[in-house]
């Protein structure tokens, strides 16, 4: 069975269902209690399993080899964004890698999958963001920086023998994914689009000055809410439909072979805000917002796509989600009764 830690989470959801689909038998690890996602169900018995795992606690994820035969590993959890001071929340998540490392090495795991983040090339200049390229060792964010270390520590792994595999990986956005990213604006524009409200983004009347510390966009059931930016037009990156990402990701869990450590899991081209605001409009008509023109000021943004030959190369992946797609699949099932 493939262990997925972080299994009932956003991305962890969308890889046991490629798994899934692919003949796979998955245990779900997961520190918090709960049913499985409704994109889970449906799994014939015994083929999408919950385990109760906590990564700090390396009795816990031992006992979850105890009641299975684990033969691979995709590494997902992670401790919350903001949920601790950024030096506890890298210790915790450095310290549930080597668990997760060691507990592979005890049971014999084929290959270990560990996410990683398109924030690792933040500072990389280019065409586009390619493994192989140098990264700058300031990070602009925590998530980034902690990225950074737990890639250090997959590299090790793997130069002493284990098949430990780090995937960068790009703008996620779909069923089960947060109605707004600090991130990136596709999830609001979509949950604002059916949701109602919609107004010109960052131009409500309630935006604070730049020195305060809440922006303000648009929210479902209202014109604004503190804390979910203002939308500009031209901000770009390089996005990937949940469910292509899932698939993504399970392809190089079971790859016959992959020819290297570092793969980038994402579209292979950049979409800014004014295509997806477009988008929505083609999938829900009247609601297109007005975004703000241009680019974030001061943002360093990272508005290059990533190079997928080497994902594309060694599992044969290509995206099934074009935007439209993408965007008319998530507005109906969040239409279908889903809050996320």
């Amino acid at each position: 069975m493939i262990l997925v830690t972080g299994g009932r989470g956003f991305i962890g959801a969308h890889v046991v269902r490629a798994l899934l689909d692919l003949g796979e038998r998955c245990v779900l690890g997961q520190r918090s209690a709960g049913a499985p996602p409704a994109l889970l169900r449906g799994a014939p018995d015994g083929h999408a399993v919950t385990e109760p795992l906590d990564c700090a606690d390396a009795g816990s994820v031992r006992a979850v080899g105890r009641r299975h035969r684990i033969t691979g590993i995709v590494h997902l959890a992670a401790a919350g964004l903001g949920s601790s001071p950024p030096l506890e929340e890298a210790q915790a998540n450095t310290a549930g890698l080597f668990t997760v490392l060691r507990a592979a090495q005890e049971w014999g795991v084929t290959r270990v999958v560990v996410a990683s983040t398109i924030g690792v090339y933040a500072g990389v200049g280019g065409p586009s963001y390619r493994e192989d390229a140098p990264l700058p060792v300031a990070s602009p964010h925590p998530i980034p920086a902690s990225k950074k270390i737990g890639e250090i520590v997959a590299d090790l792994a793997a130069s002493s023998g284990q098949e430990v595999v780090s995937v960068r990986i790009g703008a996620i956005w779909g069923p089960l994914g947060r109605p707004f990213s600090p991130f990136f604006a596709a999830p609001g524009l979509v949950h604002a689009a059916v949701r109602g409200g919609l107004a010109p983004l960052g131009a409500s009347p309630a935006e604070p000055s730049p020195a305060e510390p809440s922006p303000v966009g648009v929210a479902p059931g209202g014109p604004a809410v503190a804390g979910a930016p203002p939308v500009y037009a031209e901000d770009s990156i390089d996005m990937c439909y949940a469910r292509d990402c899932g698939r993504a990701i399970a392809l190089l869990q079971t790859a016959r072979a992959l020819r290297h450590r570092t793969y980038n899991v994402g579209s292979g081209r950049v979409t800014a805000n004014h295509e997806v605001a477009a988008a929505v409009g083609r999938v829900v008509p009247g609601a297109v917002p007005a975004l703000l023109p241009g680019r974030t000021p001061g943002s360093p943004g990272l508005g290059a796509p990533l190079d997928v030959a080497r994902l594309r190369e060694d599992t044969g992946f290509v995206p099934e989600y074009d935007l439209d797609r993408a965007v008319a699949d998530y507005v109906g099932w969040l239409r279908a009764g889903h809050t996320r």
